[in-house]
Parts: C-alpha cells; sequence; structure tokens
C-alpha cells in the first residue's frame, strides 16, 4: 500500500467513526447510474467529461427533437386551447435551449480558454 492509500483508508475510517456517513441524502436508494452501454468504452470518460461541463449533445439532439415535434403539433392541431398549450412548452423548451447554448459559449469565452488557446496558437 502507498502512503496516499494508507492516509484515505484512514481519514475514511475516521469519518464513519465519527457518524459523518448516517443521514446523507440518498441514503438506502439504488444509485441512479448513466446507461452508457451504446458509447464505445474508449469514450465513455471523455463523453461524461464533456456532459459533467455541461456539453452533452445528447440532451441537446433531445431537445431539438422536442421542438420539432411540438412544432409540428402546433401545425396539425385545430383546437386552440391545445394550440396556446402546446406553444407555451415550446417556448420553454427554446428557453432552455437558449440557455444551454448561452452557458456554452460562455466557456469558450472565457479567459482561461483564451489563454490556453494563446499557448496552443503559439505552438503551431
Amino acid at each position: 500500500m502507498d502512503f496516499s492509500t494508507v492516509i484515505s483508508e484512514e481519514r475514511i475510517r475516521k469519518a464513519y467513526e465519527d457518524g459523518e456517513f448516517t443521514n446523507l441524502p440518498g441514503l438506502g436508494k439504488p444509485l441512479e447510474l448513466e446507461d452508457l452501454s451504446s458509447i464505445p468504452e474508449d469514450l465513455r470518460m471523455a463523453y461524461r467529461m464533456l456532459k459533467n461541463a455541461g456539453f452533452s449533445p445528447g440532451e441537446e439532439n433531445k431537445l431539438k427533437q422536442e421542438m420539432m415535434t411540438l412544432e409540428d403539433l402546433i401545425s396539425n392541431t385545430e383546437d386552440n386551447e391545445e394550440r396556446e398549450g402546446l406553444k407555451k412548452k415550446l417556448n420553454e423548451k427554446l428557453l432552455r435551449f437558449n440557455q444551454m447554448m448561452d452557458k456554452r459559449r460562455g466557456h469558450s469565452h472565457s479567459s482561461m480558454f483564451k489563454n490556453y488557446e494563446q499557448k496552443i496558437n503559439s505552438k503551431w
């Protein structure tokens, strides 16, 4: 065992003895595991990192598909009340999609990214 493992195990044991693991949120409930079986094994870590950073192509595509479905329903419904409800749902999805895109753009314009980009460009 290396030193970091020994220290980690000791801290976990002490926290357990101090009762720090009692009454945690989700205690006794099954873990919500992601199904990444459709993603090749060598790409799963990259996919998870992108998703955690807010760059999940799956969510973006799902929202686009939902918006297209709502647009089709709006154009094919004859009931005005139903049409208004569908328009409201479409507006909510559009707002969520725009927020996602703004968040994505915000990451690419941060000073940290620009600094990193300059370092990459200087090596070329």
